[in-house]
């Protein structure tokens, strides 16, 4: 995942934010635990949504305490005391993170190469550990990856069908966050559109450059003047049919934070990017 799906932090209540933060925190704080120093620096937005996700539909009030933060010392963090609801999450991001590393060995060339095949070695000693914990998890990615890849390879030009595999990945992830069937349909039509909306988006953002690159991009095809309008339409479809998902949920804690990202932080990132 790319980061995307983050909160519009001038709408937050400033209780809201140190909350949201404290999951935050609290994710890197599992990561290194779990997978070592270098695996804090894969985090990102979408793996804390993901764990905020997974909290909000498990009853029970969840605790916070004041703790040192591992790169400033002197900067107190909230911590979340019981970290259960992370595992899942943090696995997903090592597990991503480490396919998306072999993507971008085989995608790029020069410093940035040499600089990925260098890292590779923790990425993958740390994705095993993530893969035998949650294979499930393991097999959804590697299978994203290679529906991916063979689309790229066939230059696929069709939108719906390049954006399909991220989807269908977020879709089965986010089902994870519940036992419950009936949740579960629900959080699979959230995650694909949430995956979709990450694909277009991203795509969308680099397509300047993949043209520069000679890079894949399903975009390419598609004339200049009608490439943002087709976007922004495809974009607010899929964000609008997330937040219809969003309201069938049982949702038990955190629901302003989580409607502030779906309902405002999507958006607002979009505008973000266009502007740029």
């Amino acid at each position: 995942m790319f980061g995307y799906i983050k909160v519009s932090k001038g709408e937050l209540r400033i209780k809201e934010f140190e909350l949201y933060r404290g999951v935050y925190c609290t994710l890197c704080k599992v990561l290194g635990k779990n997978y070592g120093l270098i695996s804090r620096f894969t985090l990102n937005y979408d793996f804390t949504f993901l764990a905020l996700l997974n909290m909000s539909l498990k009853d029970g009030c969840d605790k916070f305490s004041k703790k040192s933060c591992t790169f400033n010392p002197l900067k107190k963090c909230n911590f979340c005391n019981d970290t259960e609801d992370f595992e899942m999450p943090a696995a997903a991001a090592m597990i991503m993170t480490y396919y998306k590393l072999l993507d971008n060995i085989a995608d790029d060339k020069g410093i940035k190469k040499l600089f990925f095949i260098t890292l590779k070695p923790f990425i993958k000693s740390a994705n095993k550990k993530a893969a035998k914990k949650y294979p499930y998890i393991e097999k959804i990615v590697a299978d994203y990856i290679n529906k991916q890849n063979t689309l790229e390879k066939e230059n696929c030009t069709d939108t719906d069908k390049a954006a399909d595999p991220t989807a269908v990945a977020l879709a089965q992830i986010l089902m994870l966050c519940s036992t419950d069937t009936s949740q579960k349909r629900v959080l699979e039509r959230l995650g694909y559109c949430l995956g979709r909306y990450i694909y277009l988006t991203d795509a969308y953002f680099d397509l300047e450059q993949d043209i520069k690159t000679g890079s894949y991009n399903v975009l390419k095809n598609k004339p200049t003047a009608e490439t943002e309008n087709y976007v922004k339409s495809q974009i607010y479809f899929c964000i609008n049919e997330a937040t219809k998902a969003f309201e069938l949920l049982d949702i038990k804690k955190y629901k302003t934070i989580l409607g502030n990202i779906l309902y405002l932080g999507l958006e607002e990132t979009l505008q973000k990017e266009i502007k740029k």
